[in-house]
Order: C-alpha cells, then structure tokens, then sequence
C-alpha cells in the first residue's frame, strides 16, 4: 500500500494575540508580516495546517539574537518535538517576548522538521514598537 502524502500549508505568519498555551486554541492572526515591532508580551510566530500526518513526528528549532539566560550564558537554540495527532490539524511554532526587551530584537529563525525534512522555514524580523 502506498503512503499518503502529507500535506503541510503555511497558514500564517507574524504576529499573534497572546496565547493560553493550557488552552486548546491556537493564538489569532494580527497581522501577516515578516518585520514585527516589538514589546514586551508581543507574541510572535507562524501557524502550519498540517493533513494527514497524523502519528507524525514533528521537531522544531527556534533560532533567536544572542540574549543570556538567568546564570549569564547565551542561551542555546530552542528545539523540541511534537507528535501530531489528528488527520487535520494545526501546529503553532512561535514565542512571546520577555523582558529585558533589547536583547531579543533581531531575526527569530523558526523552523519546523517532518521525518528530518525541512517543512517551513521562516524569520521574522523583531524591532522596537515605534512610540
């Protein structure tokens, strides 16, 4: 029997209302955009549709400026994996800014893996929310 393709759209990308990540919703679109202006609690990322892949394992790798965690070293990517699980279903790869928020301005990386293949790949630009 032949496997069924899946099919991966980018739906969206930009900037996002906040997110409950205890919630089953996935944030709402505010504007589609590649340049973000920035403040803290600006939520920020992109949303793939995602069909017949239940089952599938997705990994993920967030790419960020070089700001430093709380011991005073860079930080490290952020990576981690996801198992879809439904026939149709939404994936939402992104984060919200903390303070302080100069050092997390500049280009976010977002990049979704499926079976070790790239499936989207995107960066979004963070600057300063304009007074």
């Amino acid at each position: 029997m032949a496997k069924k393709k899946v099919d991966i759209e980018l739906y969206s990308y930009g900037e996002y209302s906040p997110w409950d990540r205890s919630s089953r919703d996935l944030p709402k679109i505010i504007e589609i955009s590649e340049v973000i202006e920035a403040e803290i609690g600006t939520e920020f990322g992109y949303i793939l549709k995602i069909k017949k892949g239940k089952g599938k394992k997705l990994e993920f790798k967030i790419i960020h400026p070089p700001f430093k965690d709380e011991h005073g070293t860079i930080s490290p990517d952020f990576t981690g994996d996801y198992y879809v699980n439904s026939n149709d279903y939404s994936f939402f790869l992104g984060d919200c800014i903390w303070e302080p928020l100069e050092d997390k301005l500049g280009p976010w990386r977002l990049i979704t893996y499926l079976d070790g293949q790239v499936i989207a790949d995107k960066t979004l630009q963070l600057v300063a929310k304009k007074p």
